[in-house]
């Protein structure tokens, strides 16, 4: 409870004694770019293999003739769009960028940066915490919706190249009744998954203490925690808006 109340509070600390707008926008601009561009291989790679993956699982599992070809690309792309982008790139999101956060910020409290900040006045929680949660928030969506494209793309080539399903069958399915809100409810995880990795990596790095065995065990411990944080939204999440 007490490191609960201190993530509080340490959010509550972003909001004070702020620097300018201008100086906010480059720096939400540096951390889009370098969250981005840095995760966009990572993450085409991984969810254009689980379409195509998922795609040829499902079609093993569908032995009843009764069963059309088509429901294996509806299948990929409720899956895809529910979970599969949101959630389990989440995952890799965390371990890529959470623990970039935060060994780049233990690093620079156990260098006494951060403590050269507060002595000039600067709210150092505020100008190098607030701009990577911006940044996150902003890009993890689009990333995201990369990884939905992808997925469904990746699907349709494995079941292209191995035979399962045809082109035509695959696209049917992919179109056939469509709920709009899954995309909706997607974009809201993402938007909540960015926050909760930025933040909890955010403040596992800002406060470490000792060494640099220590930065090693935070980073560790920031993608530990932002996993569980992660899994836990995406179960509330599911019970509130499905």
């Amino acid at each position: 409870m007490e490191t609960i109340g201190k993530y509080f509070i340490f959010l509550g600390s972003l909001f004070v004694n702020r620097e300018s707008f201008k100086t906010y926008f480059k720096l939400t601009i540096d951390e889009c770019v370098s969250i981005g561009i840095g995760s966009i291989f990572l993450v085409a790679l991984v969810s254009f293999f689980i379409g195509a993956v998922t795609t040829i699982q499902t079609a093993y599992n569908l032995v009843s003739p009764l069963i059309p070809n088509y429901v294996i690309s509806l299948v990929v792309r409720d899956m895809t769009i529910l979970e599969l982008a949101p959630t389990i790139i989440a995952v890799i999101y965390a371990g890529k960028v959470g623990s970039s956060m935060a060994s780049g910020l233990g690093t620079m409290r156990i260098s006494e940066q951060i403590d050269a900040l507060q002595v000039m006045g600067i709210n150092s929680a505020s100008y190098l915490v607030l701009p990577k949660i911006l940044g996150s928030v902003l890009m993890y969506p689009m990333l995201v919706i990369i990884a939905g494209l992808l997925s469904i793309f990746g699907g349709y080539l494995a079941g292209l190249l191995t035979g399962v399903i045809t082109p035509t069958q695959y696209i049917y399915g992919i179109r056939f009744d469509f709920n709009e809100y899954t995309v909706t409810f997607a974009l809201i995880k993402s938007f909540v998954f960015a926050f909760l990795v930025a933040s909890i990596s955010s403040f596992k790095g800002y406060y470490t203490t000792g060494g640099a065995l220590e930065v090693g065990r935070a980073s560790t411990s920031a993608v530990t925690q932002s996993v569980i944080a992660i899994l836990l939204a995406d179960y509330l999440l599911a019970q509130l808006l499905l």
